[in-house]
């Protein structure tokens, strides 16, 4: 039986992009998903892990040998060289070229088994198959009484997730910071459509975004309990539970407006061009109904 094993890598929203574009292939093929959770985090510089076990996944773990262990560094360098001179459709181990969208991988055929490499960001890698990826990826709850009484406030009320990421020190337009003009621009459009809606602010420095952003008093609740990434599915589950979004220029905000298959959804996404440590804005990133600002 033919096999895909996708190597998971990135903060989650990256290893989320990771599994559905792997999982859409194996589909497609009829192949077997296996899950390299192992290499992509050895010489993480963030010291980031694997964090999909918090979703409801049907995959195996790769066992050393499907990870090209052992020197799988070196293996996998091997690998991709000779692999990047092959023509495209021939190729066993596939490394990403370029952040935007290529459609070659959709008529990739799998023969054999096949190294997936790279954080293919777009809907496009997935679309065909989004049920079966919305299906895997169903967050198991978090368990504590503060999340789950959260959940209920939210549900029951015309909820709008904001998320502001902060890439570094905190300010209007430092490096790949969003300018706090977005979010006010953003915020405008949802009062002008929605009646009366409540913000739900997330972010990885809550205190920063709650001095820069003003929301109204009585319709405006920061989520800040939830602090490192062994909690990041937990707030990545609360904004699943909201109608509409405002995302930052993030993939994990990006996942918490996707996930939600609901009726009418209103997501706003940053419409700016951002290249360096962080990329935002190319080609096959944003869903055609998102409203860029």
């Amino acid at each position: 039986m033919s096999k895909v094993i996708a190597r998971i890598k990135g903060g989650l929203g990256n290893q989320l992009f990771c599994y559905a574009a792997a999982r859409r292939l194996a589909l497609a093929n009829n192949a077997e998903l296996v899950i390299d959770d192992v290499t992509g985090f050895a010489r993480d510089i963030y010291h980031r892990r694997y964090m999909l076990d918090r979703f409801s996944i049907p995959a195996r773990r790769a066992v050393p040998a499907e990870r090209l262990e052992p020197f799988g560094r070196y293996r996998r360098g091997l690998a991709k060289l000779v692999n990047n001179k092959l023509p495209f459709h021939s190729r066993r181990y596939l490394e990403q070229e370029g952040a935007a969208f290529d459609r070659r991988i959709l008529d990739f055929k799998v023969r054999g088994a096949l190294y997936l490499d790279g954080y293919w960001q777009s809907e496009f890698y997935f679309k065909d198959a989004a049920d079966a990826i919305r299906e895997d990826l169903r967050i198991i709850p978090p368990a504590d009484e503060k999340n789950l009484i959260l959940a209920e406030e939210i549900e029951k009320s015309p909820a709008v997730a904001i998320h502001m990421r902060w890439f570094d020190e905190p300010g209007e337009t430092e490096g790949h910071n969003l300018a706090v003009d977005y979010y006010r621009r953003a915020v405008s459009f949802m009062e002008t459509r929605l009646p009366s809606p409540h913000y739900f602010l997330f972010s990885d420095n809550p205190e920063a975004a709650r001095a820069r952003l003003s929301l109204p008093a009585d319709r405006s609740t920061f989520i800040s309990h939830n602090g490192g990434d062994e909690n990041a599915f937990a707030d990545l589950w609360l904004m699943t539970k909201c109608r509409h979004f405002i995302i930052a220029n993030s993939t994990f905000s990006w996942w918490g407006a996707w996930l939600p298959d609901g009726k009418g959804k209103i997501v706003i996404t940053p419409d700016v061009q951002i290249k360096g440590r962080t990329e935002w804005g190319f080609d096959g990133l944003i869903p055609a109904d998102w409203i860029k600002i």
